[in-house]
């Protein structure tokens, strides 16, 4: 069988065996301590195999042979809701920064402008969009931009978002009333919670609800500590252990929050303490009636923040909101890579024990990775499948679905609750004790919101930074062996202002990195700006784009390599070799 390192070897050697140097060189011999010697003429010399003209082939024939896998594959079908054709007067869609009405509707013919715009993906047709004022669209060009490396972003799609009027979309809204009213509360007092339990039992009520159920812990399992069985659908009760978390084995063991997320980051020569600045209890915006449709032409009014009295670790899902309001959007994996390249005895360099079994120089006795298998390229990776994640998940935002923001949909809930105004929206919401709670708390039914300015000007789905979270995630279990227990875990003090050890099951690279992937992805769900399924949708989409752009990258190397081995979020076991 012919193989990348043969056919490349055959190519070098046919280029030197066929082509000679016309003219004398000079040549510096050196003797073997490095001083020059000589300088001496030979008459004719073989091209070396790294010569530019040949190289520059190879190089060539390379990228040709990634494009064709590439184009290989075979192209989904993309298919969104069916809210946008319809329900009247665009209000399924994410129409926020268009000029809008007073009872909160997108105004005649400004919708049909973005449509237009979309169709032509022309620069000029987004000039002359129609907007309400202030904030603008976010990057909707971004739907038509090529990569170079992995699937074209116009090669991955995501199932169709639930529906405003579906059983699904209605769970996926209580469940963000829930959250809303729960930001304050610790991740650690979730047990004892009044409102948690109440929270819990309403959404295993719930007939569509999506999330993540516990069966019935044996008795051993009660004596072990060790999780009940993590089931996703009708049966199992959604309980106070995995309200608001994913359905990856890893993210309902241990604690809420990844220990990515708490532990100490190497930073070169300093050491960063994960504490942050987070808002008061109560800073909750957009839930005035009055200001609503100001804020849906995306002009928010001026509000701020208070601000706790000092920096603490992540404790409530409002410190979780805070951390992804301003975040570049791979800095926690980049942490967490950092955290995991850093393990180990800290007078002995480039030990690294949690690279991959795979990784070339992980038992070299003669050399160590960096520029290739090492932090180094670890760190570049993670922004490069950023790029590629969010170009699939802009296309999935602007060109398919164009799913309505919870904010949105908080809206047409409002509007039902008060004024009558029969948007097909699901009862089970309409009816739910999320919704009343909220109501007794701000008096309104609008989606309270954790930032002032409330959702960004995109569309939900799905969630950009759960796709970066996807893809980030993929790369951190290719480059890291995943099976590894996480030593030296820590949880947070009551008051959140320093770090205990944690005292539980083991917590293994593989779990905890996939908590982390959901953490950051339902911070954003905390902050009501996304639902579930963006979380979910986009978590897949990421991990799909990473694993192409791997399959491109993989045939880059010189190194004897057996692959990246690791396992979907789903489970499944993926090993990427080089191509034949």
């Amino acid at each position: 069988m012919t193989t990348r390192r043969t056919f490349i070897q055959s190519l070098m050697g046919l280029a030197a065996a066929s082509t000679t140097a016309s003219a004398a060189t000079h040549v510096h011999r050196f003797d073997p301590v490095g001083q020059r010697m000589a300088v001496g003429k030979v008459e004719e010399k073989a091209v070396h195999p790294c010569e530019a003209e040949h190289r520059r082939t190879l190089a060539m024939k390379l990228r040709e042979q990634c494009a064709r896998h590439q184009c290989q594959r075979a192209l989904p079908e993309q298919v969104a809701n069916d809210d946008e054709v319809t329900l009247p007067c665009w209000i399924g869609s994410f129409a926020k920064g268009l000029p809008h009405t007073q009872s909160g509707e997108v105004e005649p013919g400004c919708y049909e402008s973005l449509l237009d715009a979309l169709a032509s993906g022309k620069s000029e047709a987004f000039q002359k969009l129609r907007r309400g004022s202030g904030m603008r669209l976010v990057s909707p060009q971004a739907a038509f931009s090529f990569h170079l490396e992995g699937g074209d972003s116009h090669s991955f799609s995501s199932a169709p978002a639930p529906g405003v009027g579906s059983a699904q979309g209605a769970a996926e809204m209580v469940e963000l009333y829930w959250q809303a009213l729960g930001r304050d509360i610790p991740f650690c007092d979730y047990e004892h919670s009044p409102l948690i339990h109440q929270a819990a039992a309403e959404l295993g009520s719930l007939c569509a609800f999506a999330g993540p159920r516990d069966s019935v812990p044996t008795i051993t399992e009660r004596a072990t500590a060790v999780p009940s069985a993590v089931l996703v659908g009708s049966s199992g009760q959604v309980t106070s252990e995995c309200i608001f978390r994913g359905s990856s084995p890893g993210d309902v063991r241990g604690p809420y929050v990844s220990q990515f997320l708490w532990k100490l980051v190497p930073y070169g020569s300093s050491r960063l303490e994960q504490r942050y600045r987070t808002p008061s209890p109560g800073n909750d915006f957009v839930n005035n009636p009055s200001e609503w449709p100001q804020i849906q032409t995306g002009v928010p009014p001026w509000r701020e923040y208070r601000w706790e009295p000092k920096p603490r670790y992540i404790i409530t899902g409002r410190d979780l909101a805070e951390y992804v309001h301003f975040d570049f959007l791979y800095q926690a994996f980049l942490n967490a890579a950092l955290i995991l390249e850093n393990v180990g005895p800290e007078n002995l360099l480039n030990t690294q024990p949690f690279l991959s079994e795979t990784n070339p120089y992980k038992h070299s006795k003669t050399q160590v990775g960096f520029v290739t298998f090492g932090c180094a390229h670890i760190a570049d990776w993670l922004g490069r499948v950023t790029t590629a994640a969010m170009k699939a998940c802009w296309f999935q935002k602007w060109m398919v679905h164009r799913r309505l923001r919870p904010e949105e949909f908080g809206g047409l809930i409002h509007r039902n609750k008060t004024i009558a105004a029969g948007h097909p929206v699901h009862e089970e919401v309409l009816e739910s004790q999320a919704l009343q709670e909220i109501y007794q708390r701000c008096g309104s039914y609008l989606l309270p919101q954790a930032y002032p300015e409330g959702c960004p000007l995109h569309p939900a789905y799905p969630s950009g930074h759960a796709t970066v979270s996807g893809a980030c995630a993929t790369i951190l279990k290719a480059f890291f062996d995943e099976n590894m227990v996480v030593p030296d875990c820590v949880v947070p003090s009551q008051d959140g202002h320093s770090v205990v050890p944690y005292k539980g099951p083991a917590l293994t690279v593989k779990g905890e990195v996939e908590k982390l992937a959901f953490n950051i992805a339902m911070g954003r769900n905390f902050a009501g700006i996304h639902y579930r399924s963006d979380a979910t949708a986009g978590l897949r989409l990421g991990e799909q784009v990473a694993i192409t752009v791997m399959e491109d990258l993989v045939n880059t190397f010189n190194e004897d390599f057996e692959g990246f081995k690791f396992t979907r979020f789903d489970g499944t076991p993926v090993h990427i070799q080089k191509m034949s």
